[in-house]
């Protein structure tokens, strides 16, 4: 059987794979290249999850792609609008046509000898088998579990006669006007859905075993409006951009460096937001500083609202088990509900699950370092995206596309075949690739590669300084490999 060639082939069209083909497309037109995606549409997260209120809790100046002006009102935009401006992008650029839906990459091998990878696919319902082969590999998939989210074992989950519903798995037409919602859960999920759905329930209440740090930011960008008031769109857009950009620089400094007054900031701003008297240290102090897990943003304070107008309410507790009317905390007080929401995180997945073989060896990549955090000592023409977790995602995946497309291109004009780093792993210093401690990332964070300490291996969280080491650093680094 004949196998398609390809130059390059990226895996997954959501936002960071759609910013792949349209790099590739500016910096490399002769390259032939396609896009994988395992779902039968585009954008990834924003086409996947459907739950009441999604939305972005990064600004679109910044979660918009460099090259595309954001031209909507709202700056903190709604999933619906985030997935139509993906899809126009891919439209208006013509990089839809290089989509083949409902492929889904299953394995991967690399041949020294043919200087190619060959990648395995199911296709379509039916899981048809089909082979293609191509010189560089991008694995453009993010790091969440599309198939199925995370559930603690809730003891008595059994006994609850209501309804039991995951965000990852929100039914199309579920009703939940005049009934109690109990969303479990404290996190960038949890306080999307308790506002959004407020509004119609009876009660929503939010139930956690810890606090978040939550503040809140205006749904438009007032700067923004009047810079475009003034300004032609792409100039406008790109000023909004780097100003955004330096404020989450700044905010993610602060927090790090002088947590104390961070934490007075976000203080600060509750005591405004919420009731006279609202006891902040119960539901709003976490034991933990700003930064060490994702600070959570709420456009409008509009779950401060929900709690002043007494539609909603938090409940810091454990669960002791659930019973045939809702759930009983460990203080003794039952929380009654129609409808329980266990927003509680998803399930991380690195490089999508693929398998990964160079010359007939399973690949660890646990045991693999990230260089410049996008691609893999050992492992030969591969790249992967992985964005900023304290920023928007889309600003370094631009960064990673602009740097597979600089790469593709030294390694054509000097004759290259192969390009791959190299590194002592005994010499090297062990950090994890993600440095937060959140539930979600300790609990999988051993199944993905490690960063060293410095330069290039260091996976930085900090746009800036990528980019230098990615956009304007001279691509033939001495920790490469060509050949």
């Amino acid at each position: 059987m004949n196998k398609e060639h390809f130059d390059v082939i990226t895996v997954g069209a959501g936002l960071s794979g759609i910013s792949a083909g349209y790099h590739l497309q500016k910096l490399c037109p002769g390259k032939k290249y396609t896009i994988l995606e395992s779902r039968p549409d585009i954008g990834g997260t924003w086409s996947l999850f459907r739950y009441p209120g999604i939305r972005s809790d990064s600004d679109m100046f910044t979660l918009g792609y460099s090259f595309r002006p954001w031209k909507e009102a709202k700056a903190i935009a709604d999933g619906p609008s985030i997935l139509n401006y993906v899809r126009e992008t891919a439209s208006e650029f013509g990089i839809d046509r290089n989509i083949r839906f409902e492929h889904r990459v299953t394995s991967t091998s690399w041949s020294s000898k043919e200087n190619l990878w060959t990648v395995e696919v199911e296709v379509g319902p039916k899981k048809d088998k089909r082979t293609y082969t191509t010189d560089f590999l991008y694995i453009c998939s993010g790091y969440y579990n599309y198939e199925k989210g995370f559930t603690p074992n809730f003891p008595g989950v059994k006994n609850f006669k209501g309804q039991i519903i995951h965000p990852q798995h929100w039914p199309e037409n579920l009703n939940y006007t005049g009934k109690k919602v109990v969303v479990i859960g404290s996190g960038a999920t949890a306080v999307t859905l308790v506002p959004s759905m407020a509004d119609n329930a009876s009660h929503v209440t939010m139930l956690q075993r810890s606090p978040t740090y939550i503040t809140s930011l205006p749904s438009k960008d007032i700067i923004a409006d009047f810079l475009r008031f003034l300004l032609p769109a792409k100039l406008a857009h790109h000023i909004t951009r780097i100003k955004n950009i330096l404020i989450q620089i700044w905010f993610y400094q602060v927090c790090k460096r002088s947590p104390n007054f961070a934490k007075w900031l976000i203080r600060a701003r509750l005591k405004v937001s919420l009731p006279k008297g609202y006891d902040i240290d119960t539901h709003f102090k976490p034991n933990y500083q700003p930064w060490d897990q994702r600070v959570c943003l709420v456009p409008d304070s509009d779950l401060f609202k929900a709690i002043s107008k007494g539609k909603a309410s938090i409940v810091t507790d454990y669960i002791e088990t659930f019973t045939s009317n809702g759930i009983k905390l460990r203080s003794g007080k039952e929380l009654e509900a129609d409808i329980i929401v266990t927003a509680t995180g998803l399930e991380l997945l690195a490089i999508g699950g693929i398998r990964l073989k160079v010359d007939g060896s399973e690949v660890d990549i646990s045991k693999l370092f990230t260089f410049k955090g996008l691609m893999l000592s050992g492992v030969p023409n591969f790249a992967f995206c992985v964005g900023y977790t304290n920023a928007s995602w889309t600003l370094r995946a631009d960064l990673t596309s602009t740097y597979v497309a600089r790469l593709l291109n030294h390694m054509q004009s000097k004759g290259y075949k192969q390009c791959m780093p190299i590194c002592d792993p005994e010499k090297m210093e062990k950090e994890p690739i993600l440095d937060l401690n959140s539930g979600y990332i300790q609990r999988a964070i051993d199944q993905f590669p490690q960063r060293g300490a410095n330069r290039p291996w260091r996976f930085h969280q900090n746009y800036l300084m990528d980019l230098f080491d990615i956009n304007f650093a001279n691509v033939n680094d001495s920790n490469l490999s060509f050949g």
